[in-house]
């Protein structure tokens, strides 16, 4: 297993990252300005993008694993990494979900911890509804870890 950096034709991973975040101009707007990692097994099997947020805080923007991956501990050997590569430059690691049954459980096994809600945020800025599990998403739930 390899964790490399992708630092030129990100889209080329648009399949996987609309796993995560199915509206490609949200992805525009922190994808070329953040560093993004792909998990290669003979094969990329899983990403992650991360943003310098400022005052400390790196947040993970974007995070998917291709669903015949997924259980397998791609995603969370990714935050493990990002854990370990950004430990002693950043403060926190944060990440921003919407209130999912499948998401929160993942984040805080990985250490993450409740933080803070933007109300509203899937249904104020995306073009269509998203839905995780049955549920339409509307607000934007941040938990956050210490480096």
């Amino acid at each position: 297993m390899e964790i490399r950096e992708v630092k030129s034709n990100k889209k080329q991973y648009i399949r996987l990252l609309l796993l995560a975040d199915e509206q490609e101009d949200m992805i525009d707007r922190y994808l070329e300005k953040g560093t993004m990692y792909v998990l290669d097994n003979n094969g990329v099997r899983a990403e992650c993008v991360v943003t310098d947020e400022g005052s400390g805080v790196l947040e993970i923007r974007n995070i998917a694993v291709y669903p015949e991956f997924q259980g397998m501990g791609c995603g969370k050997s990714l935050i493990d990494f990002v854990r370990e590569r950004y430990s002693g430059e950043y403060d926190i690691l944060q990440v921003g979900t919407g209130d999912s049954p499948l998401t929160i459980p993942f984040y805080e096994k990985c250490g993450f911890r409740r933080h803070h809600v933007i109300k509203n945020f899937f249904t104020d800025n995306y073009d269509h509804p998203i839905y995780e599990s049955g549920v339409q998403l509307a607000d934007m739930i941040y938990l956050q870890m210490k480096l």
